[in-house]
């Protein structure tokens, strides 16, 4: 007889600790000149074919935006999946604590270059890019930003 085991968690969490974010995808070009401020190169990971680099800078008036390079490519830009801001490397979700080292940014909806306004502006803490694939629960892109 097959043994069927349940495991179940809860967060204990007072209603008063928890501060849903919206998150609004502006893709709006910056105003003037875009001057990059940290910048990565993407990692392709679980044989996604993703490529190109992902920059993190400001507008002429002070905005701040996260960039994807014209050579941005991969093969899961289908709008399904996400790129995070990160204080790491790798995805670490703690929804119990509304996810203080992740920040959502956008959905990947296309290859090539393309402008997210970021608002209110990203701490010098998220130093890393994740593109993550929900369906299947994987990475398939990741950014060290220098």
């Amino acid at each position: 007889m097959p043994l069927l085991l349940f495991i179940f968690t809860s967060c204990d969490m007072d209603d008063n600790d928890y501060t849903p974010t919206t998150v609004t995808v502006d893709s709006s070009r910056p105003n003037g000149n875009f001057t990059r401020n940290w910048a990565g190169t993407f990692e392709e990971l679980n044989d996604t074919g993703s490529a190109g680099m992902a920059q993190l800078g400001t507008d002429s008036q002070k905005t701040q935006f996260l960039r994807s390079s014209n050579d941005f490519t991969s093969n899961f830009s289908t709008g399904n999946n996400t790129v995070y801001l990160s204080v790491a490397n790798q995805v670490a979700f703690d929804p119990c604590n509304g996810n203080p080292d992740l920040r959502i940014v956008a959905p990947v909806t296309c290859v090539g270059e393309k402008f997210c306004r970021l608002y209110p502006a990203a701490s010098a803490e998220f130093n890393s890019i994740i593109l993550w694939f929900a369906s299947a629960s994987i990475p398939f892109g990741n950014a060290q930003l220098n």
